[in-house]
């Protein structure tokens, strides 16, 4: 009897790599560079390639795996 086959990467963890997806907001872009500079919940800060996600906004909240923008977040409901 075989193993079941892997389940699809979920939405914030994927099974091929073992990494998690972070959810950052975007703060500035470089729209030349194709960049945007990004927060994450904890205030960390990192260079983000947009290209799989554009356009981009400052503000927007982006799925990020790698280093790489993977998806487009819905924004936060705040209070």
């Amino acid at each position: 009897m075989s193993d079941p086959p892997p389940e699809a990467c979920a939405a914030d963890h994927c099974i091929t790599c073992n990494d998690d997806g972070v959810p950052m907001t975007v703060l500035r872009l470089d729209a030349g560079a194709g960049l945007a500079e990004c927060t994450d919940a904890e205030g960390g800060r990192s260079a983000v390639e947009t290209a799989l996600v554009d356009p981009v906004w400052e503000g927007d909240r982006i799925l990020v795996h790698a280093g790489v923008a993977i998806a487009s977040l819905p924004a936060e409901v705040g209070p």
